[in-house]
């Protein structure tokens, strides 16, 4: 299988379904993030970057959705699965170098681990002073009896790793745990990682073999609740990451329990991709828009969030961003995050749909595309604020997260 072929593959299932039309535009910039240093001064001062910025209190604006990746050549206790690294499998070995190049060290020649991180300072040096990345950590796949399912991992970022970058860095990162509720330790460790300064716990519900409906997650539930540490969970279809592959653990009714039981619940990209079953009507109900199913919940629950990270992807960009941006109602629970490093991942975002959406202005386009270039996480933000839907736009609040954080 030659490499066009393979990151084309790739690119398709990292993507997801899409409407034809979006397809029309892919890939508009190409499948290789080039990896270009610092803004160049005529971008970093450009009207619309500057305009952006406008009416954000930088300290307050915390990415509320990114990721820690590498190899553990640095002793991080990362894990990564070997199939991720053999062509045997191709769809994960591409992955791997989508994500790799995505955070610019599929070239590193030291520690990928240190790397990683020293290319996500460079990048938020170039946001306004005060912004942060709030770091999620990664826990296994368990099975019911709560042992680790290590074939079913795909990759592991310690609780650890994540808090000892965040530490070393404080200018820069906060951190996010990640703890399995089934473990028999589970308590134990939220704990820990509430001594040691967690801003969240990040689940995956799909690919951790997690139900978040089950209760085995009480115990788990009462203390968040009790601590006031929020959930980000993702719902609906999930492409990125694979795992123990149980899609319908992403079902955002299945968040219920956890809102039921007192924990305020951010759930990630507002499920905006895929399809669920309407547990509602019953054990034999229909399959709806994952999206629909998040309004539900969302608009019964006050202390259900949604993170918006990811939704101007090709795959996600549609009616469900639309409405987000459009619903200025929302905006007080919507909190902005990159999903970093995919903002990184050349094929799977495309201006020039955005554009023929109507959600971003012609003029933009060019300047966006240029800004992706040298900063995803610049061009995350100044992509978002430039969004439009029935002449509405996203809030300021949107990206002023840290309040949230530090309830």
């Amino acid at each position: 299988m030659n490499r066009r072929k393979l990151l084309l593959g790739a690119a398709a299932a990292l993507a997801g379904s899409a409407s034809f039309a979006a397809w029309r535009y892919w890939p508009e910039q190409g499948f290789w993030n080039p990896c270009h240093a610092r803004l160049p001064r005529r971008l970093a001062e450009h009207e619309l970057v500057r305009a952006a910025w406008g009416g954000i209190d930088a300290a307050q604006c915390w990415d509320s959705h990114s990721h820690l990746i590498g190899t553990g050549d640095s002793g991080s206790g990362i894990f990564v699965n070997p199939a991720t690294d053999s062509l045997l499998n191709p769809g994960q070995y591409a992955r791997r170098l989508f994500f790799l190049n995505a955070g610019c060290v599929h070239d590193a020649r030291e520690s990928i681990d240190l790397a990683y991180v020293e290319r996500m300072r460079n990048l938020i040096d170039g946001l306004a002073p005060g912004c942060k990345l709030v770091l999620f950590s990664f826990d296994r796949a368990h099975d019911e009896d709560g042992v680790a399912d290590i074939p079913h991992t795909m990759f592991h970022i310690p609780d650890a790793y994540a808090r000892d970058v965040a530490r070393k860095h404080p200018d820069y990162f906060e951190w996010a745990a990640s703890i399995h509720p089934y473990r028999k330790d589970a308590v134990e460790a939220l704990e820990q990682a509430k001594r040691d300064g967690a801003r969240a716990v990040k689940w995956l519900p799909s690919a951790m073999g997690i139900d978040p409906a089950s209760s085995k997650c009480d115990r788990f539930y009462e203390l968040l609740s009790r601590n006031n540490i929020p959930l980000i969970a993702h719902a609906g279809l999930e492409r990125a990451v694979l795992g123990r592959e149980a899609h319908d653990f992403g079902n955002p009714l299945r968040l219920r329990r956890a809102l039921e039981a007192g924990v305020r619940v951010v759930i990630a990209h507002c499920a905006s991709m895929g399809e669920d079953q309407d547990l509602d009507r019953g054990p034999h109900g229909p399959y709806v828009d994952s999206f629909s199913l998040f309004v539900r919940v969302f608009e019964r629950y006050p202390s259900c969030y949604g993170d918006i990270s990811a939704m101007t992807q090709v795959n996600r960009a549609g009616p469900a961003l639309a409405r987000v941006v459009g619903e200025q109602g929302w905006h007080a629970r919507l909190l902005n995050g990159s999903d970093y490093p995919l903002p990184g991942i050349m094929p799977i975002f495309s201006v020039e749909y955005l554009v023929s959406l109507g959600m971003i202005e012609a003029s933009a386009a060019d300047v966006l595309r240029e800004i992706r270039l040298h900063n995803p996480l610049l061009f995350d933000l100044v992509l978002k604020r430039n969004l439009r839907s029935g002449g509405k736009s996203l809030a300021a609040r949107v990206f002023e997260t840290r309040g949230f954080f530090m309830r």
